[in-house]
């Protein structure tokens, strides 16, 4: 099976990650030689799809899947009309992602479906999370404190058509992806999600600890929405628990990052597997066994001059290539930039076990083994309350 990934960043190497576990021959596209993935790919392509196209065209010839992992809609579709030309499918549902990839758009749908969200302003007070529509993820996420800070957000964006405005809430978050095809639905793992101080993911744990009936109703919220998008492939849904409910915070139509790892960790299944029925072979495989067979936690650290920090993943995408290792300082794999003699470096570590006494065990020891090797002080580990130092807007 050969595939070309388009994008070497986050969910590029999610996908060169995945795909080297099953065997998969994996084509990495991307303008920038520097990209993580560029590390763990078995072909790199240098290119950039809006200016070499045919040279994309005899990359994406002969191939067996094209795996989108841009978010710019110009080179997605230039992908895709690429892909249409040359007689490969292309793992896209390009009305689906038009939706989740913009926050207003899906939010609006979720409104119209009843689908529980947190409040919106102005029927929310401060606190309040402010998110760009247009960006990914965490990407320009803001916390709001009170309505001084709200007052001069607006004087300083100038207007906030372009923004998403919702009350703040605490409580865990989790996510959980779906494959559609012709109308059916599965679904898989759902994990549990830590964020950093700046609202980006920085560890994922599964299986979550996240009770039955709320796991019942994530997944029929999903399939609800997958079933209105008509989505065919992989959508992930994130969600955050609080005050006895959940509330729906974002989907997105695309292989996401962090959470296939873990859910192939854990469970055994490669949703890279499942794109592939799906897009290749035009069928849905049946419903899963999404019963953990071990206990994983994922999380990414960077070490500098004399400490350890536990931070969001984006700080990822610019590392340059990252190398795959097992065994790191006790860690069941790391893909880092870590090489003998350097003082700063990054890794995403990965750490399984029978149960999470035995997984946080060994995470505590190797993330001990790391300290004490490298001489570093401290480790730091902010989270979302720790927010009111990054919004900007402080007042005068």
């Amino acid at each position: 099976m050969k595939v070309v990934i388009v994008g070497g960043k986050l969910q590029g190497l999610e996908a060169a990650y995945l795909a080297r576990q099953i065997g998969w021959h994996t084509v990495l596209v991307d303008k920038d030689c520097s990209v993580p993935a560029a590390g763990i790919c078995d072909e790199f392509v240098n290119l950039d799809v809006l200016t070499a196209r045919d040279q994309l065209k005899r990359t994406l010839r002969g191939s067996d899947l094209v795996l989108p992992a841009v978010e710019n809609k110009a080179a997605l579709l230039q992908i895709q009309a690429t892909a249409c030309a040359v007689d490969v499918p292309m793992a896209y549902d390009s009305e689906a992602y038009a939706v989740s990839s913009s926050k207003l758009a899906s939010d609006c749908l979720f409104q119209e479906s009843g689908i529980p969200t947190p409040l919106y302003w102005p029927m929310a007070k401060p606190p309040l999370i402010v998110k760009p529509s247009g960006a990914s993820g965490s990407q320009g996420v803001l916390k709001i404190n009170s309505k001084v800070d709200l007052a001069k957000f607006m004087e300083r964006s100038g207007h906030t058509n372009n923004w998403v405005i919702q009350e703040y809430l605490s409580g865990p978050s989790y996510s959980l992806e779906v494959m559609g095809c012709g109308g059916e639905v599965i679904s898989y793992q759902v994990t549990e999600l830590e964020m950093d101080a700046h609202f980006d993911c920085k560890r994922v744990w599964a299986p979550a600890g996240l009770g039955p009936g709320f796991q019942a109703q994530l997944r029929t919220i999903a399939a609800q929405i997958a079933h209105m998008l008509n989505l065919t492939g992989i959508m992930d849904i994130e969600v955050i628990e609080h005050g006895g409910s959940l509330r729906i915070l974002e989907i997105d139509a695309r292989l996401p990052s962090q959470t296939p790892v873990t859910v192939w960790h854990s469970t055994g299944i490669n949703m890279l597997e499942h794109i592939k029925d799906v897009f290749v072979e035009s069928r849905l495989p049946n419903q899963p066994n999404v019963d953990a067979q071990r206990t994983v936690v994922l999380e990414q650290v960077k070490v500098t001059e004399g400490k350890m920090e536990s931070l969001g993943e984006h700080m990822m995408a610019t590392v340059g290539p990252l190398q795959v290792i097992s065994g790191f300082w006790g860690a069941d794999v790391a893909l880092t930039n870590y090489r003998p003699g350097r003082s700063s470096w990054v890794a995403t570590l990965i750490f399984t076990e029978a149960n999470r006494v035995e997984v946080e065990t060994k995470r505590s020891q190797t993330l001990h083994n790391i300290k004490r090797h490298f001489g570093l002080e401290y480790h730091l580990d902010l989270t979302p309350d720790d927010a009111e130092v990054s919004t900007g807007y402080e007042s005068d």
